[in-house]
């Protein structure tokens, strides 16, 4: 029977675990109220201007209550505003606030301190090579050929 460490899913998922886990004690260690989670959504909805609840879920790998409950704290922090929808008021468009856009700004740098902390010892070929199994693997998933 094979050990799990030697399962790539396994070891896919315990490197993305163990990285959110140190990102996140590394914007609480500097000062930083927001999460992982905040942050990406945040982004989310700041490069796709127009983004629905269900798309963020999609982008960001969360469920709709999970987003649900993400957004509502970000709208208590200021960091979002809804808006109605003037053409579908059973809808409502999702906005960074100035305070939410500047607090991005400020993580960014420790997101860029992360990622190069994480990647640290792997070389750009291992990283390219990383990347086109893992885009791979994904094509295989949401194409299944069976």
């Amino acid at each position: 029977m094979e050990k799990l460490n030697s399962i790539i899913f396994y070891n896919i998922d315990k490197a993305i675990r163990s990285y959110r886990n140190y990102a996140q004690r590394q914007l609480k260690a500097n000062g930083f109220t927001i999460t992982i989670d905040q942050w990406l959504i945040i982004k989310a909805i700041l490069e796709n201007p127009g983004i629905t609840q269900n798309e963020i879920g999609d982008l960001v790998f969360k469920d709709n209550a999970s987003v649900t409950r993400i957004i509502e704290l970000l709208v208590k922090s200021e960091y979002i505003i809804r808006n109605q929808n003037p053409d579908d008021r059973r809808k409502t468009n999702l906005e960074v606030t100035e305070s939410g856009k500047e607090i991005i700004q400020k993580v960014q740098n420790l997101v860029e301190e992360n990622r190069k902390l994480a990647l640290e010892g792997v070389s750009k070929e291992e990283l390219e090579i990383m990347n086109n199994a893992l885009l791979k693997i994904s094509k295989n998933c949401l194409n299944p050929k069976k």
